[in-house]
């Protein structure tokens, strides 16, 4: 079975760090998913090339241009995403925020992510986590437990290079567990389907706060 992988990658400059950590992670999600037995389709969307049918869409009542509407089919059909973002004024960029923006609410519900970032500094690291971790949670996506973050001087090499590699291998393997649904390959982390749904753990949503109380003694 082929799964499919879209990578979005939100940098502006040509050529762009973002898009180069975008490739590596990649190329190790491509490795891990392989390496697990399974063939896999990665797919790059390059936002840059889309802000403008992202700024038509969004000033025109959300009537998605064609560009716009093959970029939500390909992550909405996906089995796993990787998005990619340099960091503007200690958050995701706009461009990587407008596309979201554009996404169905139920698009990426269940999916697999895995996060990372960009920028200058090893400052603007916790981007990943107080910001796109909380953006991808709300949209009840299952983000990876381990994040990438490369600042420029990890794409220098020595020890720093060594530490970004690292840490994408170790993501793309969390990531690729969760796209062939292995049970046991994260620990503590359990694999997802896309058609989930909420657990209700046998109450229904007319159940009165009393119904809830009932044998319950309040010893604990």
């Amino acid at each position: 079975m082929s799964r499919r992988v879209v990578v979005l990658t939100a940098g502006l400059s040509q050529p762009s760090s973002t898009r180069l950590l975008a490739d590596q992670v990649a190329d190790a999600v491509r490795a891990a998913v392989g390496g697990r037995g399974e063939s896999v389709e990665v797919e790059t969307i390059e936002l840059r090339e889309l802000a403008v049918e992202m700024a038509q869409t969004m000033v025109s009542g959300n009537r998605p241009t064609p560009g716009v509407v093959a970029a939500q089919a390909q992550v909405a059909a996906a089995d796993g995403l990787v998005a990619v973002t340099p960091v503007f004024a200690a958050s995701y960029s706009g461009l990587f925020k407008t596309f979201v923006d554009l996404l169905d609410p139920k698009a990426l519900y269940g999916m697999p992510v895995l996060l990372a970032a960009t920028a200058g500094t090893p400052r603007h690291s916790l981007v990943l986590e107080h910001a796109m971790r909380p953006l991808f949670a709300y949209l009840r996506a299952v983000v990876v437990p381990t994040g990438v973050f490369a600042a420029t001087d990890d794409f220098g090499g020595g020890e720093g290079g060594s530490d970004l590699q690292r840490r994408i291998q170790r993501a793309a393997g969390e990531l690729a567990a969760l796209v062939v649904a292995e049970p046991t390959a994260v620990e503590g982390f359990a694999p997802t389907t896309r058609d989930a749904r909420p657990q209700t753990f046998g109450l229904t949503p007319s159940a009165s706060f009393a119904d809830l109380l009932r044998g319950h003694d309040g010893s604990t």
